[in-house]
């Protein structure tokens, strides 16, 4: 089933970011290829190339940082990898991560505002839970919908993340709602899970379409909320 159902008494909704109110662009990193080919002179195939096999070769360091200034290190050295494989010079790393940052690659999921806005105004919180690095409030903002969250908990910065019960305890402790009064919305079948085991309705999303098990359309949330 999608959902474990709906409450009268549901007081907040807990989002996932990734792939649930936001998503990574591929267009973006084609565009970051040929910026850095023009920029550069390279090839817009080979920069391509090596953004894969830089993000591939990074994929699962970022889980340990747990502050801003361990998040700019990171990207920092990101950048210097990255400028190594091209064989570039160091000093274009700094250029390169200041024109495409993180956050230039995400973009809102269809209706992702609109969602967002109708359950503020139905009175609930909202609070989004993402393992991901230190920098959520700036990657919200970037998709201009950090004024209608209220709280937003990066799982690096409390050292654990979903499907871990700390990670959970942390965003419920922030939102001050107890588990059973909170919808919870992720696109990963193990967070569902350890959601529902903590007592929270819980809803897998699957916006690709492929899981019968999921909602495929964010805005099937406001029914589920009733």
């Amino acid at each position: 089933m999608a959902s474990s159902g709906s409450s009268p008494r549901l007081r907040a909704v807990l989002f996932d970011r990734d792939d649930t109110i936001a998503y990574t662009d591929p267009a973006v990193y084609r565009e970051a290829a040929a910026w850095a080919a023009g920029r550069f002179g390279l090839d817009a195939q080979v920069v391509s190339e090596a953004l894969a096999a830089q993000w591939k070769a990074r994929a699962l360091s970022w889980r340990d940082l747990r502050t801003h200034e361990d998040e700019a290190d990171f990207w920092m050295t990101y950048g210097l990898k990255l400028t190594g494989r091209l064989g570039l010079p160091e000093s274009l790393a700094a250029e390169w991560m200041e024109a495409y940052p993180y956050e230039r690659y995400m973009k809102p999921v269809p209706g992702a505002r609109e969602v967002l806005g109708e359950l503020c105004s139905r009175g609930l919180k909202i609070g989004v839970l993402s393992n991901t690095l230190p920098s959520i409030h700036r990657t919200l903002q970037a998709l201009e919908l950090h004024d209608l969250v209220d709280v937003a908990v990066a799982t690096c910065v409390i050292g654990t993340h979903k499907p871990g019960a700390g990670a959970y305890a942390h965003a419920l402790e922030a939102l001050g709602v107890p588990p059973h009064e909170v919808l919870f919305v992720d696109d990963k079948v193990e967070n569902v899970a350890a959601a529902r085991e903590l007592g929270m309705q819980a809803t897998l999303i699957d916006l690709q379409g492929e899981n019968p098990q999921a909602i495929h359309d964010l805005r099937a949330v406001l029914e589920l909320v009733g």
